[in-house]
């Protein structure tokens, strides 16, 4: 079964999509749709640092919503329009999974969605049942 959702705790999407699909089974999936440095309230700040700390935390938001944890990561695609100094965003990312090690990817690209979203990050999940 897949069960559509858009977590009341996080921002309305901005386009046409949900920001998760679970997927049922003998394992539970869930499936993010890529997660931005927005606020609940609709703003993005202008600095990459802070937009990388809310998208994990809209991550974690989902998680939570989908009762699933941090350690129930098990892929992260991180898109970049602006560098960061990577040690601080490895620091960042390393703070955010706590010792766990999900498959990780990280691309630069041109743009995203809008101009002023520097970090988008897709994440999948899952769970046993």
């Amino acid at each position: 079964m897949k069960i559509s959702r858009n977590p009341e705790n996080i921002h309305p999407p901005v386009a046409p999509y949900v920001h998760q699909i679970e997927v049922t089974g003998p394992n539970r999936w869930l499936t993010l749709s890529g997660q931005i440095g927005m606020e609940l309230d609709g703003s993005i700040p202008e600095d990459p640092v802070a937009q990388l700390k809310i998208a994990l935390d809209n991550i974690r938001k989902n998680l939570d919503h989908a009762n699933m944890e941090i350690q129930d990561i098990t892929k992260l695609v991180f898109y970049l329009v602006s560098d960061m100094e990577a040690q601080q965003r490895k620091e960042i990312i390393n703070d955010f999974l706590q010792g766990h090690l999900p498959c990780t990817t990280l691309l630069y690209v041109v743009a995203l969605a809008a101009p002023a979203i520097k970090i988008e990050i897709d994440a999948w999940a899952c769970k046993e049942v």
